[in-house]
């Protein structure tokens, strides 16, 4: 009770008005946040946050014990390097055997047709054994399949951000194991008035401030949002950085300055 007085005292205060609905007093804060945003628009500066261009969580896709961790969190890799090995003695023991079986059901098929043509076993023999061959075949490739997963294979240029797991450690489908980045392309996110759309358009120019950096790159619009949000009349827009930088990394934030002309 004393919360909700010091609660009514405060917007009375400040604001002159009496407490709302908590619902109502939501659409308040967040209407008031979106003018907020309109008026920081007013100057040309956005804020802005480079994302990766792709960005994934590696699991494993069979039960074994990780042999292998070559790199560490913060490495670079290049597409298809291996990025984690695993312990597949049990899996390649199996494959032998897959591989035998496969082999005595292809001979089998061959005596049959030669049985067959002295008429010493019937046609349905020979089908069988030609399903069986079919059958073998298809445990080898499955086994083949799983034995290609004993080494997890990078599906292109990029980082280790995170690893979730250590070298000796047991693993079962689904076990996450890192998570990984592309490290070449980064992607500028922000967030415009929509009313910027009159002559916002996709190649449009600017330029991006790193906070971090204290450095300006140059950048250019690559796709508009889809929808507006209704509520703050904003727009989601992603663009990127003209050119290579080395030092920009994903998570990096700053400004982005568009000129008086353009508006």
């Amino acid at each position: 009770m004393k919360r909700h007085t010091a609660l009514r005292s405060l917007l009375l205060d400040h604001f002159g008005i009496i407490p709302l609905p908590i619902v109502a007093l939501m659409a308040f804060l967040l209407c008031t946040s979106a003018a907020a945003a309109q008026d920081m628009a007013l100057d040309g500066r956005i804020r802005v946050q480079l994302t990766p261009f792709q960005q994934t969580t590696l699991s494993s896709e069979i039960a074994a014990n990780i042999s292998r961790l070559p790199l560490r969190e913060g490495e670079r890799f290049r597409q298809g390097q291996p990025l984690v090995e695993f312990d597949c003695s049990l899996l390649n023991a199996q494959l032998s055997k897959a591989e035998a079986l496969a082999e005595a059901a292809r001979q089998a098929l061959k005596v049959s047709q030669r049985l067959v043509e002295l008429n010493s076993i019937s046609s349905l023999e020979v089908d069988q054994a030609r399903a069986k061959v079919k059958e073998t075949a298809a445990e080898e490739e499955a086994m083949r399949v799983n034995v290609s997963k004993c080494s997890l294979k990078a599906p292109y240029d990029g980082r280790i951000a995170k690893l979730q797991v250590d070298a000796y450690q047991y693993v079962t489908p689904g076990k996450a194991l890192m998570d990984i980045i592309e490290a070449n392309r980064l992607e500028v996110r922000l967030i415009v008035p929509s009313r910027w759309l009159s002559w916002l358009k996709p190649d449009s120019r600017f330029t991006v401030r790193i906070e971090e950096l204290g450095r300006s790159y140059p950048a250019r619009v690559v796709r508009l949002g889809a929808r507006i949000d209704p509520l703050s009349q904003t727009v989601p827009l992603t663009a990127e950085i003209i050119g290579s930088h080395a030092e920009l990394l994903p998570g990096m934030s700053g400004w982005a300055g568009f000129s008086k002309g353009q508006r």
